[in-house]
């Protein structure tokens, strides 16, 4: 996109947020020409580093509030993804003549030409979008990752080759946006699919729909990669026309597929069979990051990645920041892990399922509307002992008492006022030789801005208790 191609044409970003998509479109706008105005009802202070990360631009800010007339007057609404599909505000703008528009499908415009390769689920699509990149780079140094993963592509268009592979992890909101354009990536990984966001999307079957337009639009000479482990995925194949490769940790599957045999992790293509490693040249632990392992290999071969570099990737490749990530070990040999990311409970039964020895868990934030049954479950077989905090400390120890009653086992229960205080227990607490473990099975805007810095956080305190021990 020139400077100047949207000259003088008045564009609202609604939703600045904190992880790059808003300041990535705010700045391809305003370096187009636009008279650009980002409107927040967050305030400047916790908006702080994306607004100094637009510092050198002629951006107008409304923030902790909306104005009608940045609505009613704009030539382009830029939606963030969070935003309701039905808010008010944006009817307001459409009614008024705006154009609708939202970054992934504007970035999907600006680079038709380019190959992209789309990962969505539940859980582990951050790993798994992180670990296929570094797959495809190894093939194409100019690979580009983005998307919901935290970067904004829209600024990398100017100068982006347009044979340049995309590699884009899509989340529920940014792929309901994507219906209107009718559009799939070429290569597309669901990992699995379980209650989320329920508090947006209002029912399973809206959230199911939202993420089934990563495979609904694509072509016969595309590919849908799918769990076959997962049974809310049962049935996906009939939503695409694309190629299907399916993927399991749980049994040896025929036709296209990418499976574990033993401790091999395999996949077959076009009739051609390659092992591509062994769980013990992988550096990302547990069962679950094998699936994503598996997804990721079966994705980056349907797209043109040799094996052996797909083998190279995944021996390198030890995670991501806050991703059951080992923060610190004191001389007792208590060990803290650092699993912010799990938002569900579903992504905290997998951290769980990780570990054989025992775990003091710190779970607990703000509600999504998620169950907490199964989670319960899993920390009653696991936990030797479990902090709670946060909104949903009650409903999770709840479902840790039923599950425990049924058990005839129960972990000890211990409440916290802050993430400070959990730490400061989890220290007090546990013995020599078990594992601390955060994995909040909730969102975490009751007490801060988002994971990260939930994570964070959590691994200075970490260091800090190691230090002192």
């Amino acid at each position: 996109m020139e400077v100047g191609a949207y000259a003088n044409r008045k564009v609202t970003v609604m939703g600045l947020g904190l992880f790059g998509g808003g300041v990535g479109a705010a700045r391809h706008f305003a370096e187009s020409g636009a008279i650009v105005t980002v409107t927040d009802r967050r305030s400047e202070r916790d908006l702080k580093p994306s607004i100094e990360a637009l510092k050198d631009l002629p951006i107008r800010y409304v923030l902790g509030r909306h104005s009608e007339d940045d609505f009613r007057n704009a030539d382009i609404l830029l939606v963030n993804p969070s935003v309701p599909m039905d808010s008010p505000l944006v009817t307001m703008a459409r009614g008024a003549g705006a154009r609708i528009e939202f970054a992934m499908n504007l970035l999907f415009k600006l680079t038709a030409r380019n190959p992209k390769i789309g990962i969505t689920g539940s859980n582990g699509k951050s790993t798994t979008t992180a670990l296929l990149g570094e797959m495809v780079r190894v093939m194409d140094e100019r690979t580009l990752v983005g998307g919901n993963i935290g970067k904004c592509l829209l600024s990398e268009t100017k100068t982006l080759q347009p044979d340049a592979p995309m590699v884009l992890e899509l989340s529920s909101f940014m792929l309901e946006g994507m219906r209107e354009m009718a559009i799939s990536p070429n290569v597309a990984i669901v990992t699995n699919l379980s209650p989320n966001h329920l508090d947006r999307h209002g029912s399973m079957l809206h959230y199911a729909e939202a993420k089934l337009n990563i495979i609904r639009h694509q072509h016969p000479s595309d590919c849908a990669v799918l769990n076959a482990d997962d049974p809310a995925l049962s049935g996906w194949e009939s939503q695409t026309r694309a190629r299907v490769i399916r993927f399991s940790v749980k049994e040896e599957l025929e036709g296209n597929a990418a499976f574990l045999a033993g401790d091999k992790l395999i996949v077959r293509w076009d009739g051609v069979e390659e092992v591509i490693a062994s769980r013990k040249t992988m550096r990302l632990p547990g069962l679950h990051n094998v699936a994503n392992a598996l997804a990721a290999s079966a994705a980056a071969l349907a797209f043109g990645v040799r094996p052996w570099q797909v083998a190279e990737a995944l021996s390198k490749f030890s995670g991501l920041p806050h991703r059951l990530e080992v923060v610190a070990s004191n001389e007792k040999k208590v060990t803290y892990y650092n699993d912010s990311i799990a938002t569900t409970p579903e992504s905290a039964i997998c951290a769980l399922a990780s570990f054989e020895g025992p775990i003091t868990l710190i779970a607990g934030g703000s509600d999504k509307g998620s169950a907490y049954d199964e989670l319960a479950v899993a920390i009653v077989r696991k936990a030797r002992r479990l902090i709670l905090l946060g909104v949903t400390a009650p409903k999770i120890e709840e479902a840790v008492l039923r599950a425990a009653l049924q058990a005839k086992r129960c972990p000890e229960i211990l409440r916290a006022t802050s993430l400070e205080h959990a730490a400061a227990l989890a220290s007090t607490n546990t013995l020599p030789g078990e594992a601390v473990l955060l994995s909040p099975a909730c969102a975490s805007f009751d007490m801060f801005r988002n994971f990260q810095e939930r994570g964070e956080l959590f691994r200075a305190l970490a260091l800090r208790m190691a230090a002192k021990a």
